[in-house]
């Protein structure tokens, strides 16, 4: 075989393999125009409210301590998972209320309340009015104690996570994750939303772009579920028989012997 012509070949293999392994930076970098955006009041409101099957913790604190007794669930025992309770102070037990299918809390003394729908402050202060008849100065802590996400596809290291604090954008979300692999596509994101009707509701955002700050999507709500989709590259992997690098490499080896045995 020509000399030449080997030498022309081994260099358009490697401009093909070159051209092949390299991806666009408009498929890789994350807010792309960013350098364009100004510097804005957040726009995003947060409206995180309570939904069915949610468990709530309620602590009812006073001036008078014995006065808010009725007014909080039993201290549960020591056996009990506590894995949720980090942001409670150590002689604190978690204190839960589940929200059954039609909306509603079981509350001591006053009975069942609707929660359905409802902010968490939004119930800090009905709780609040309702109790000052019977104690003066109530201090309500209310919160959404199983707040978890789920990260599904091409990221690092998938799963479901727990926020404690209630507050979680799509960012903090992917870097929870361990951030997109090399082979996600981060301009077509999907993410599941459960909504308060029981429906759901689908939405898919582009990392690449700026607008994804002004999302409604922006921040996420208890039970979300972000998946990132795999580019045509890994797809393509995924299908590819493991054998086949072994096949080549077989004729490749026959091709040598051949070429040596006829030169």
């Amino acid at each position: 075989m020509n000399l030449n012509r080997v030498n022309l070949l081994v260099k358009l293999l490697l401009i093909s393999l070159f051209v092949v392994s390299c991806a666009s930076k408009k498929d890789v970098l994350l807010l792309q125009d960013i350098e364009n955006y100004k510097v804005e009041q957040d726009s995003t409101v947060n409206h995180l409210t309570i939904k069915k099957n949610d468990l709530i913790s309620i602590i009812v604190t006073s001036i008078d301590q014995k006065s808010s007794i009725p007014f909080n669930l039993p201290v549960v025992s020591s056996s009990f998972d506590t894995s949720m309770s980090s942001n409670l102070s150590s002689s604190q037990q978690v204190q839960s209320y589940l929200v059954d299918e039609y909306g509603f809390i079981d509350f001591p003394v006053l009975g069942r309340l609707k929660a359905l729908g409802k902010t968490t402050q939004e119930l800090k202060e009905e709780l609040k009015r309702d109790l000052l008849k019977y104690m003066k100065d109530p201090i309500i802590n209310v919160r959404i104690q199983n707040f978890s996400i789920s990260i599904l596809g091409e990221v690092r290291s998938p799963g479901t996570y727990t926020v404690s604090n209630e507050r979680i954008n799509i960012l903090q979300a992917i870097s929870l994750a361990g951030d997109f692999t090399e082979y996600a596509v981060r301009d077509n994101v999907l993410i599941v939303r459960e909504m308060d009707s029981g429906k759901k509701e689908y939405l898919k955002v582009d990392f690449t772009n700026k607008n994804i700050l002004t999302s409604p999507y922006y921040y996420l709500k208890q039970n979300d579920v972000i998946i990132v989709s795999p580019n045509g590259a890994q797809v393509q992997a995924s299908a590819f028989n493991r054998n086949t690098g072994i096949y080549f490499s077989i004729v490749g080896l026959i091709i040598t012997v051949a070429n040596f045995l006829i030169n």
